[in-house]
């Protein structure tokens, strides 16, 4: 019997992202029900719970909730940061004529959502709110492509993946210059020191940890006392994180020989001599560091990190952040323009921003249809990117100050992610069905 050969990153990355966003889905549930039970001051006084450090005579602070929001959520952008660095260098986004498509898609599915919403809010503390309805749910998205199985063409689930990794990139933009209200310069310059000690760690090829976990704290810290989000410290960091390889193919195997010829020659290797004969163990260190050097660090800490923050770190930002009471105030207030520019931007304006940018971009010549997608697909992965429900959520605390607003967002959110699911599914299910009776 042959071993099965081990699964390409894209379908680890679909695959972990696919089971994630039942946890999330799971998670976000439970907030909802507890919440809304005779338990709900035990859930807010959980999500206040304070939680700090003394340095230097200081107490550094924050409640749980924040804590997962401002520290556990960088890490989430981290590995957004390394998916976006690895498509433009290697991916989908690697060439003009490969990215087009995704990120002229992702444009309209951003532009036209945020029009809608600022139809509907002109003025006032909701104008605020108009990169809400922007984001794309890359875990539910692709989790609902999962459930049609095999009938799903390779191009459509690369061109969902790339356009949701280009909406992130936008939605990362969006909170880094407009949802920022004032700005510490010291401690932006501080965040850029400590950037400069992650990069001589990178060029300088440091095996220790700590030269690189260091740094990455200070400029997180740095960050999140500037006044931007502290969350883009983790796209900021990612985008120094080698994605290729530190030495070419030929020297890998140039070493690997020359400490293989050279651990030979020091005489039968077993385990016992590996211990106590310095020279074998040496060889086999060098070995271990060539293949270390060959596996490139991005790749290696995305892959790894992948099931971290599909499995813990986005079912404790959606515990704590879908908690949404259900009572007269938050009831009273919906459906509110809030709500109603959400769920239209988000239902509406993202398949029709999604499927008039493709077919802009395509109708100029500026990108070919992905191999084996046809218009009906297209639409209903514009559909699936209706679904706003982490990125959203997220971008509706920064946007709002105001609890019944934020109350507001929150549920016109899970109303536009539901709807848009159950539409993406339907229309894919029936076109991909129709399609494949046809062939």
């Amino acid at each position: 019997m042959q071993p099965k050969p081990d699964r390409s990153l894209f379908d680890r990355f679909l695959h972990s992202q696919a089971s994630g966003s039942i946890v999330l889905m799971l998670a976000a549930i439970s907030a909802i029900i507890w919440a809304n039970t005779p338990w709900s001051q035990l859930y807010h006084d959980l999500s206040h719970l304070d939680i700090g450090i003394i340095f230097a005579g200081k107490t550094y602070h924050m409640g749980l909730a924040h804590w997962v929001k401002d520290g556990l959520m960088t890490i989430f952008f981290f590995v957004v940061g390394l998916e976006i660095k690895r498509e433009v260098l290697l991916g989908e986004l690697s060439s003009v004529r490969t990215a087009a498509l995704p990120v002229m898609a992702a444009v309209g599915g951003c532009a036209l959502p945020a029009l809608i919403y600022f139809f509907f809010n002109r003025t006032g503390q909701a104008a605020g709110g108009w990169g809400v309805p922007m984001a794309t749910d890359i875990a539910f998205a692709l989790g609902i492509l999962a459930l049609l199985g095999n009938r799903v063409p390779t191009g459509l689930k690369v061109f969902l993946t790339a356009l949701a990794i280009v909406d992130d990139l936008i939605a990362v933009l969006v909170i880094a210059i407009f949802y920022t209200e004032q700005i510490n310069v010291n401690a932006l310059l501080t965040a850029g020191a400590f950037l400069g000690l992650f990069f001589l760690a990178v060029r300088s090829q440091a095996r220790r940890p700590i030269l690189y976990l260091f740094p990455a704290i200070g400029v997180w810290a740095s960050i999140m006392v500037s006044g931007i989000h502290a969350t883009v410290a983790g796209v900021l960091i990612a985008m120094l994180v080698p994605v290729k390889s530190s030495i070419e193919p030929e020297q890998f195997f140039q070493n690997v020989w020359q400490h293989m010829k050279y651990l030979h020659e020091t005489g039968p290797l077993t385990r016992e001599s590996l211990a106590s004969n310095p020279k074998q163990w040496k060889a086999m260190e060098q070995i271990y560091l060539t293949v270390e050097d060959m596996i490139p660090s991005g790749i290696y800490l995305e892959k790894h990190l992948h099931s971290i923050q599909a499995f813990i770190i986005l079912p404790l930002f959606a515990l704590f952040s879908a908690g949404v009471t259900f009572n007269a105030a938050t009831m009273s207030a919906f459906p509110g323009s809030v709500s109603l520019g959400i769920i239209c931007g988000l239902v509406l304006g993202k398949p029709i921003g999604i499927l008039l940018f493709s077919w802009l971009t395509i109708m100029m010549g500026a990108a070919d249809m992905p191999r084996g997608v046809k218009w009906p697909h297209l639409f209903g992965a514009g559909i699936l990117g209706g679904i706003g429900f982490t990125m959203s959520i997220f971008i509706s605390e920064l946007a709002f100050a105001d609890n019944t607003m934020i109350d507001e967002a929150k549920i016109g959110i899970f109303l536009a992610s539901f709807l848009a699911g159950i539409c993406g599914y339907i229309v894919l299910e029936r076109t991909l069905f129709k399609t494949s009776i046809k062939s």
